[in-house]
């Protein structure tokens, strides 16, 4: 199970993230409550432990400012949550995410487009490209072939992520809102408690 906290704004919360065994950290480019500019999330980045990997969250940004802000920030991975196309998204290799909005089936099986892009299924939102805080019916995405390429957001929090995991079988799950205690300030008993269930609920799911 690979899990991501999302939204880090702070040093303090990425490590913390990293100490409770988080396989990654995001950090959000794109307008939200939980935005931190290139220099911030540098200095996060350098100041976290090797082993979690670092995330940056975008919305249709020029693929350009995409390669420099992932190098300069010291990115591994790149999570695009807009009207990114396949291409683009071939051009950034496999260091790509692509966020997937879903109000119904149909919005699962068009995402096939993307190939072997890893995808992330989140809840549509007309307004928002992310963040909603609300969940998609987990049971769509038996649509998809591969669950191995199968990460879910929105909505999560440490009393509903067991049983997200357990109906989508995902290969990741990714929170932010569900473990704060404010906009962009994680709270550390939530985080712990999220990553202890979610990794629970895949070992029994594994066993099935």
């Amino acid at each position: 199970m690979w899990i991501k906290i999302c939204g880090i704004t702070r040093l303090e919360d990425a490590q913390a993230a990293s100490t409770f065994g988080a396989d990654a950290v995001g950090f959000v480019f794109a307008d939200s409550p939980r935005r931190v500019t290139p220099e911030e999330a540098r200095s996060i980045s350098l100041g976290m432990p090797e082993g979690t990997a670092r995330v940056g969250v975008f919305v249709d940004a020029p693929l350009l400012e995409v390669r420099e802000t992932a190098l300069y920030c010291g990115l591994d991975m790149v999570q695009l949550h807009g009207s990114e196309s396949p291409e683009y998204c071939r051009a950034l290799g496999d260091m790509v995410i692509k966020a997937v909005r879903v109000r119904d089936g149909m919005d699962v099986l068009r995402s096939r487009v993307y190939g072997g892009t890893r995808l992330l299924f989140d809840c549509h939102d007309p307004e928002r490209a992310g963040g909603t805080g609300r969940s998609v019916d987990w049971k769509l995405l038996h649509l998809i072939d591969s669950r191995a390429q199968v990460i879910i957001a929105g909505g999560l929090r440490p009393p509903k992520v067991a049983e997200a995991v357990r109906l989508a079988r995902p290969f990741g799950v990714d929170v932010s809102s569900g473990v704060e205690s404010g906009p962009g300030r994680k709270d550390p008993v939530l985080m712990y408690e999220f990553i202890e269930k979610a990794r629970k609920a895949d070992f029994e799911v594994s066993r099935c």
